[in-house]
C-alpha cells in the first residue's frame, strides 16, 4: 500500500529536530525506519510530518563514559553488536542485538528506534530493563533522564513525550564477577521472540549473589522476573536455581495469539530463564 501524505523535514541539529516536533503534534520521528515504515505503508500510522534524525551527529556512536556506556539513539544494531566498548562492558546487549532480525535490518535499524518503539516482543527493551539503563531525552524544555523501569508504559507506548527526542541510553557498568546470557525462542531465525530472557548473574563463594532477569513478550511491556531474582539470591547451582527459575512467570500477563498460548509462554519463561541463568553463571 501507499502511505498517507505527510511532510518531510531533515533537521541539521538536535535543536532543530525538537523545534520541528514541537511545531506539529502529529509529527513522528524517523530513525532507521524499520518499524515506522511498515506502519506507514499499511496505513496503521498517519503522521502529518516525519522528522528525519538520521544525520544528527549528537545521536550517533557508542561512548565509554567511565562508570557507564552511553549508546547513541542512532547507533545501528550492527554498530552496537560489533562495538568493542559494548562487548567489553555490557556484553548482554551485544548478545541480544545479534539475534535481532537479519543482517540487512541490523545495518539499518537503530538502537534507540527499537527501544522507542516499545514493542514488548523486542529483544532490547528487556535487556535494557535488566541492566537498569537510563534513557536520555531532549526537547525544547531541556534534557531529562528516565529510568528503564519507568520508560515502558504500555503496549507500543513509552514515556517519551510528543515533542521529545531520544538522545541515547546510559548502561551502567556492572564490573567484575558478572556473567550474561540471552535466550530467545522464535519460530524462524528472523522472527520476533515468542519469549526472550535476558539474564545477568553475579556469583560469589560458589553461589549466586545477585541476578537480574528481563523478559520479552510476557505482557504489554517488558518485565523483570522479580520473584525469580529473589529466589536466586544466595542460591547454589543445582536444584535451588531450578526452583527459583520456576517463579520466572510469576506476576506476568502474557497474551495468547497465533504463535503461542499464554500458558505456553509461561512454560517457556520458566525453561528459558533456567537456561539463561545457568549459562550466565557459567554452569554447563
Amino acid at each position: 500500500m501507499i502511505p498517507a501524505p505527510f511532510d518531510y523535514v531533515r533537521p541539521d541539529s538536535l535543536a532543530e529536530a525538537c523545534q520541528a516536533l514541537a511545531a506539529d503534534e502529529e509529527a513522528k520521528v524517523l530513525a532507521g525506519g524499520q518499524s515506522l515504515m511498515p506502519l506507514l505503508r499499511l496505513r496503521l500510522a498517519y503522521p502529518s510530518r516525519l522528522v528525519d534524525i538520521g544525520r544528527l551527529p549528537e545521536l550517533k556512536g557508542v561512548h565509554d563514559r567511565g562508570d557507564h556506556v552511553f549508546i547513541g539513539a542512532m547507533a545501528t544494531h550492527d554498530e552496537v553488536m560489533r562495538s568493542h566498548v559494548v562487548n567489553a562492558d555490557c556484553p548482554l546487549i551485544a548478545l541480544a542485538t545479534a539475534t535481532v532480525a537479519d543482517p540487512a535490518i541490523r545495518h539499518r535499524g537503530t538502537f534507540g528506534g527499537s527501544l522507542a518503539h516499545a514493542d514488548p516482543a523486542g529483544d532490547l527493551p528487556a535487556v535494557v530493563l535488566a541492566l537498569e539503563g537510563v534513557f536520555v531525552t531532549r526537547s525544547e524544555q531541556g534534557e531529562r533522564e528516565i529510568p528503564a523501569a519507568e520508560f515502558f508504559v504500555d503496549y507500543l507506548e513509552s514515556a517519551l513525550r510528543t515533542a521529545e527526542v531520544l538522545v541515547g541510553v546510559k548502561i551502567p557498568k556492572l564490573g567484575p564477577g558478572w556473567g550474561f546470557h540471552y535466550e530467545k525462542f522464535r519460530r524462524t531465525a528472523q522472527a520476533w521472540a515468542i519469549v526472550g530472557v535476558a539474564a545477568a548473574v553475579r556469583r560469589a563463594n560458589g553461589s549466586i549473589a545477585e541476578a537480574r532477569i528481563g523478559l520479552s513478550n510476557m505482557g504489554p511491556t517488558p518485565v523483570r522476573a522479580h520473584a525469580a531474582e529473589a529466589g536466586l539470591r544466595d542460591a547454589e547451582l543445582g536444584d535451588q536455581v531450578r526452583q527459583a527459575c520456576e517463579q520466572a512467570a510469576a506476576d506476568t500477563s502474557p497474551s495468547s495469539d497465533l504463535h503461542a498460548q499464554a500458558d505456553y509462554r509461561r512454560h517457556l519463561a520458566r525453561v528459558l530463564t533456567h537456561r539463561a541463568v545457568r549459562a550466565a553463571a557459567g554452569s554447563p
